[in-house]
């Protein structure tokens, strides 16, 4: 068996020139991956289907073994072909394959599970018909993998095929024609025509025309005879495009069934029985669409496209990309002027002093023989006074409600939590520092270990949720401000929650209420606070809640803090402007410290 593969392996390889000739004499990729057993097939995560790409690495898989177990040996370069045309046609990229997904996932509701099956069969019929009409036997391929009793869906796909390449029913498609499967049929056929060149646009149509079948025949749209036809099921893993929360317009627009689109319909709106208005009046009967996914979406979409990351770090990666555009300028501490260091010369270096000290160069031009403490050399390093002033970070202390009130954030958009991420990624942007603490008391306590640097890890801990207790335990911030030393970096504290903080900083705890640890732990900070408020509007136009709510948020403001309520968007973008325009310079730290 191992001979008659290396011989099919030699026929293929010298197919594979040809193969990228149908696309262009410019493509270039490298050879495929060739497998010859299951453990190579294993190795390369291939599963069920004879071919497959990965475009996180631009890579074409082929089985030889299953090559020649359904005796495909003649047609080498039909399928490397196909296989090409993924990496170079449809879905091409990491971030188009996610696109592609998201358009069909939104012709399918209620069946988004099977997106990226939906999609295999629309890329394959771009490719497919590409291939078919330059002169290639794409037809052969599928006689020769025959299909029986695959269900509707299946008959379906390969009746498309034979009306586009003009066959005699029931050439491809062994199953049943009836009336509907052949209108729907040649609905497909227009669609694929029409949407040849903006493939992305045609998706939706193409999943709303496979919704009613998938509905019937669930379970042999993800497994069965379709199976060794899937080669695109996993081609996103490793990969984690950007640009996914937000949505384009023409996603939602596009999830019409075909019929429905006068492009391939022929029927003009006007001529429809009492229809007026455009495809987006028609569904859900409003005009204004939503321009960015809720975060499960966004989680969503990537494991569709077979991220294998954690569904934490998607939901963190899906704030990131929503607060990047709005980072604003952090605040730093100045001093008069800089120092300047400069070398003033050469020092004998002694064992016992830090071997960093060094200067090896300076050691072996002394003398190429090494002798520590006598031929070692130090460089002495003086300063100057600079001409610019010096800018230290100021560090950040963000801590979250993780109470029921709040709501997980990696469900809906949380405004609040939206609103840290921006001012995290902004302080360590400018170089600072940030400490996570999440709190929903009384009831759990979680955070970073100190103030931290990695980004991934003070989103992961910001998006993350307890759904404990009532509110942040605002008496915290004692573990973290009762000994701060005063030669430490001054720290911003930042505290995102709800209304219910009022009651909490009203608590007594080790003889001292709320409102004097929070007063306290600001003056020990050294850089100003802000608490985030998430005041619904039902709440700030409700006379009781807000005669409540007023006085205590001024409170708050004669101690030192800042206050913002931010429940939408348009707050969101008013907090961020007016953090930005704070200054915590020398003049206002010594303001707070007099506090």
């Amino acid at each position: 068996m191992h001979g008659e593969l290396d011989a099919l392996k030699t026929i293929w390889q010298a197919a594979w020139p040809g193969a990228l000739a149908y696309w262009s004499r410019f493509v270039q990729l490298s050879e495929p991956s060739w497998c010859f057993t299951h453990d190579d097939e294993r190795r390369e995560s291939l599963a069920g289907s004879f071919a497959m790409i990965r475009l996180v690495d631009h890579v074409v898989v082929i089985s030889l073994r299953q090559v020649h177990k359904h005796g495909l040996h003649n047609f080498a370069t039909e399928i490397l072909a196909h296989e090409i045309g993924h990496h170079v046609y449809c879905p091409a990229d990491l971030t188009d394959n996610a696109r592609l997904l998201a358009r069909i996932r939104a012709g399918l509701p209620t069946k988004e599970q099977h997106g990226p099956v939906v999609s295999n069969l629309y890329t394959d019929l771009l490719i497919n018909h590409r291939l078919q009409r330059a002169g290639l036997n794409i037809a052969g391929v599928y006689q020769k993998l025959s299909v029986k009793n695959a269900g509707r869906l299946w008959t379906l796909y390969m009746r498309i095929y034979e009306v586009l390449w003009n066959l005699p029913r029931g050439t491809l498609a062994a199953g049943k024609v009836d009336a509907r499967i052949n209108a729907d049929a040649s609905l497909g056929a227009r669609l694929i025509r029409s949407y040849s060149a903006e493939w992305l646009d045609g998706a939706g149509r193409f999943a709303c025309l496979c919704l009613p079948y998938l509905l019937e025949d669930e379970q042999l749209a993800s497994a069965g005879p379709m199976r060794a036809w899937l080669d695109t099921q996993d081609a996103g893993a490793g990969g984690l495009p950007d640009g996914l929360a937000e949505i384009d317009e023409s996603e939602i627009e596009g999830a019409i069934h075909p019929a429905d689109d006068p492009e391939l319909s022929g029927v003009a709106k006007d001529e429809r029985s009492g229809e007026t208005g455009d495809a987006r009046e028609r569904i859900g009967g409003q005009k204004t669409l939503k321009k960015y996914r809720q975060p499960f979406e966004y989680a969503d979409v990537l494991q569709a496209t077979g991220a294998k990351a954690p569904r934490e770090e998607l939901i963190a990666r899906y704030y990131r990309e929503r607060a990047m555009p709005w980072l604003v300028r952090f605040p730093q501490r100045e001093t008069p002027a800089a120092i300047d260091p400069y070398p003033e010369g050469l020092d004998p270096w002694d064992v016992g002093e830090a071997i960093e000290d060094v200067d090896w160069l300076a050691t072996v031009m002394t003398s190429p023989q090494i002798i520590p403490g006598v031929t070692t050399r130090q460089r002495l390093i003086g300063t100057s006074p600079g001409t610019t002033p010096e800018r230290t970070p100021i560090d950040l202390y963000l801590g979250v409600d993780c109470s029921g009130s709040m709501g997980n954030p990696a469900d809906h958009l949380s405004y609040p939590v939206l609103a840290g991420a921006i001012i995290a990624l902004s302080a360590l942007r400018a170089g600072s520092r940030v400490k996570v603490v999440l709190s929903g008391e009384p009831g759990r306590t979680i955070g970073t270990d100190g103030f931290v640097r990695d980004e991934m890890l003070v989103l992961k801990t910001l998006t993350d949720y307890l759904g404990t207790g009532t509110t942040f335990g605002i008496h915290r911030l004692a573990e973290t401000f009762n000994h701060y030393p005063q030669s430490a970096r001054p720290v911003h504290i930042l505290i995102v929650t709800d209304n219910d903080i009022f009651s909490m900083l009203d608590q007594c705890k080790s003889e001292k209420d709320g409102w004097t640890i929070a007063r306290d732990s600001l003056a020990a900070a050294r850089g100003g606070g802000t608490y985030v408020l998430q005041l619904p509007e039902y709440l700030l136009n409700h006379a009781g809640a807000r005669q409540a709510i007023h006085p205590q948020c001024e409170r708050m403001k004669s101690d030192g803090w800042d206050v913002a309520n931010i429940d939408s968007m348009e707050e969101l973008l008013q907090f961020a402007r007016r953090f930005s325009e704070q200054s915590y310079g020398q003049a206002d730290l010594l303001r707070l410290e007099a506090k």
